[in-house]
Parts: C-alpha cells; structure tokens; sequence
C-alpha cells in the first residue's frame, strides 16, 4: 500500500476514535457510496421482498443474509476514496470480478456469521492474499483487537433494531382511532411494513457499519506497521 497516497491522516487512534474515522470518510464518499450501493442492493431487496408471498419471514433473512456481499461494494468505494479517488458505476461494473464474485461462497458462509466481519472483510478483498495466506495475516490483524470489531457489530446492530422499530412505530402514531389493538393476530398485519422498515434501515445504515470496521482496519495495520511515522517522515522530507 502507497501510505504516501492516503488521503486519511494516519496518528494513533483509539478503536472507537478509528470507527468515528470511518463515519466520517463514509459521510464525505457519501455520494459515490450510495449511488454504487443503490445500485446493487436495490435489487437484491426488492427481489427479496418478493418472496413475502412464500414465507413472511424470508424477505427479512434474505436480506441478513446478502448484507456481507453487499458490503463488498461499499468496501470499494471507501477503499478508494481513501486515497482521495472518486468512484463510478463504471469504475465498479470494471472491478465487478474482484469485488462481486469473487470469494463468493465464503462470503455467504462462514464469514456471514462472523462478528467482526467489517473489520476483517478488507483483508479478503483488499489485500488479495492467497487462501492459507490470508488467514494466517487475519489472525495477525485480529489479535487483540476482536472485542472493538465486536461492540462495533453491537452498536449497528443495536442501531438498526431501534430504527426498523421507530419506523414501523410511525404506522402507530399516525393511524386514525385507537393507537393501541391488542386483538388476535394484529401483529400479522405488521409483519411486511417491519420487513420494509428493515429493508430501509439496511440500505441506509450499513455503509457506516462499513467504513466503521474499514476504519478500525487501517487503524491496526497503522499500528502494525507504522503509518504514522512513515507519514510524518515523508511529509518532512518533501518539505
């Protein structure tokens, strides 16, 4: 990696200064960031919303599920606007191999159930290491650092939970009559608006869970290999 081409300032950081890093790269990126995650992830709810007919919970799960897959394409654009370089749709159609397909099962397996998948999930993508290789050079990156990769998950999916609920509220605060029905099987007629609720929750807050986890990424290979210092040496002899 170019460490003279980032566009981040690399110091040491603390896990949750390192996450707020990533927000705010996710915040700056945030047009190209939505226009290629769009892109691929309203397709993949929609189709997902349209299995509602065979089993309500299915569209919900579906969605969970396909969350690690799509992050690949958040993944490519805030490794790039990184160092400083917009994203396009071209840009990504060009690099669909890499990031789309490529590790597919994996993705959708085994890292699926991972708790720190957005903070090892860069060294999958990103570093393309062989199979063996990028495992040994994961247990480097996690070493000591599993427990902020892990409140980071917490966090978003905490997050996510309260906001697909607030949403589905909103039927409640504006619905003409009683607010509050306790008959037998109301919660049924909820059971598609939580499901859209979910699904607008993931299309807007998962590219912050992204950039969290790609922040806390950088912040560990800074620590390993002193970015910091190299930064700051360049930045002295360029001057």
């Amino acid at each position: 990696m170019q460490v003279d081409s980032l566009a981040l300032r690399m110091r040491p950081r603390s896990p949750l200064q390192a996450a707020d890093l990533g927000v705010r790269l996710c915040q700056s990126a945030a047009r190209d960031v939505y226009r290629c995650y769009w892109l691929v992830a309203l397709p993949v709810v929609a189709l997902s919303l349209a299995t509602f007919e065979i089993a309500s919970w299915l569209p919900a799960l579906l969605i969970w599920w396909a969350k690690p897959w799509l992050d690949r394409t958040v993944l490519f654009v805030l490794s790039r606007a990184a160092f400083g370089q917009p994203s396009s749709v071209s840009d990504l159609l060009r690099a669909q191999r890499q990031v789309w397909w490529s590790q597919l099962f994996l993705t959708l397996t085994t890292r699926r159930l991972s708790p720190w998948r957005s903070f090892t999930q860069s060294v999958y993508q990103l570093e393309g290491l062989p199979f063996l290789a990028s495992r040994k050079r994961v247990l480097q990156i996690r070493r000591g650092r599993t427990t902020p990769a892990n409140l980071v998950t917490f966090a978003f999916g905490t997050a996510e939970a309260l906001l697909a609920i607030a949403l589905v509220s909103l039927i409640f605060w504006f619905e003409p009559g009683d607010p509050i029905r306790f008959q037998a099987g109301v919660f049924a007629d909820f059971e598609l608006p939580a499901t859209i609720a979910y699904a607008l929750v993931v299309l807007f807050l998962e590219p912050f869970y992204v950039a969290a986890g790609f922040a806390l990424y950088l912040n560990r290979r800074a620590q390993l290999e002193a970015w910091d210092i190299e930064q700051e040496l360049r930045r002295a002899f360029q001057t």
